[in-house]
């Protein structure tokens, strides 16, 4: 079982990026599941739009998760409960719309559990995100209701990554970190058997802050009377993720590859 994650999608930049490597990664990887986080994949990099989603499950994507900006188009509220593929952080309050995951089949006809949490550390309120982990430890359990099962873990600190990487080791194929932006050196496979990464990183324009145009972001650091509000870079973007190999017995990572391809990292 082949399958493929992708970091947050930043603008067009990243929409581009994906349009154009997204196809051929999957055809020659021979992937089978496609997960991609895509909150920032809007022309001004906050939130999704119904076509932008729509464009990502056509090339290929089969999952789409996010986070804290999965709310920055009021279009979103309208149809992500009509769109099972597209999820919210499962930690988010009682009553908010759409999912915070999803039982879905793959290519090969394998079920694959995907689970969407955002962090409580400098980010937006949200329930207490190791008491909902727990809940969903217990509600997707790997080989009785899944296959195989990933988890996007949204947050801004590597100590509550790396935590609830643990937490979900050898009960979870995958768990990756996102919302950062910047891809982290410890993809790894942890002790019982989870792929593991800190951030996966962006699918985006590298020669920039996180993905917004460097020069207005210098000046507001600068605090610059000049600058404006925060903007997308849009040179070449770097796709930015990771491919799973799973063993199909125990629904475990065998082997996991770091994919950095185009724009301004290289692999």
């Amino acid at each position: 079982m082949k399958i493929l994650i992708l970091g947050d999608v930043m603008g067009r930049s990243g929409r581009l990026a994906v349009k154009k490597n997204l196809n051929k990664i999957i055809k020659e990887n021979n992937i089978d599941f496609t997960v991609l986080n895509g909150e920032n994949s809007a022309d001004d990099g906050k939130g999704i739009t119904n076509l932008i989603a729509e464009e990502f499950f056509q090339e290929g994507v089969d999952v789409i998760t996010s986070g804290n900006h999965i709310w920055d188009k009021k279009e979103t509220v309208e149809f992500i409960d009509k769109e099972q593929r597209l999820l919210r952080p499962e930690n988010f309050a009682q009553g908010t719309p759409g999912n915070g995951h999803g039982i879905y089949l793959s290519k090969n006809d394998k079920k694959i559990g995907v689970i969407n949490l955002m962090g409580n550390v400098f980010m937006k309120k949200t329930d207490d995100v190791f008491e909902i982990a727990k809940k969903m430890k217990n509600k997707i359990v790997l080989r009785k209701n899944v296959d195989f099962l990933i988890i996007d873990f949204h947050g801004e600190i590597t100590s509550e990554k790396m935590a609830i990487g643990h937490f979900f080791d050898g009960v979870s194929t995958a768990i990756v970190g996102t919302h950062t932006h910047v891809p982290t050196a410890d993809t790894r496979i942890l002790e019982n058997g989870t792929a593991y990464q800190t951030d996966i990183g962006m699918c985006g324009d590298y020669n920039s802050v996180i993905g917004m145009n460097k020069d207005n972001s210098l000046k507001k650091f600068l605090k610059d009377k000049n600058a404006t509000n925060h903007f997308p870079a849009e040179g070449e973007g770097t796709l930015s993720g990771i491919i799973v190999d799973a063993n199909d017995e125990t629904g475990l990572a065998k082997k996991v590859t770091r994919i950095l391809l185009g724009g301004n990292l290289i692999n």
